[in-house]
């Protein structure tokens, strides 16, 4: 159970304790190499993405795509 009021460094630190506890660590390092930070200036694609679109179209793209799940 997690303790109220932890600071980044004691979660990072409780989450690494938790991944090596059930995954072992050949299994914690898969699960980290899963993720990487990632490149480009997010914002700016967003923008790109979401240029001129109205509330009406994203909603309308959101039930388009939940129905094709």
């Amino acid at each position: 159970m997690m303790r109220k009021g932890l600071s980044l460094r004691e979660i990072r630190r409780e989450g690494l304790a938790a991944l090596l506890d059930r995954l072992g660590p050949v299994g914690t390092i898969r699960f980290l190499q899963q993720y990487e930070t990632g490149r480009g200036d997010y914002t700016e694609e967003r923008r790109r993405w979401l240029d001129g679109a109205t509330v009406p179209e994203l909603v309308e793209g959101i039930e388009r795509r939940r129905k094709a799940e």
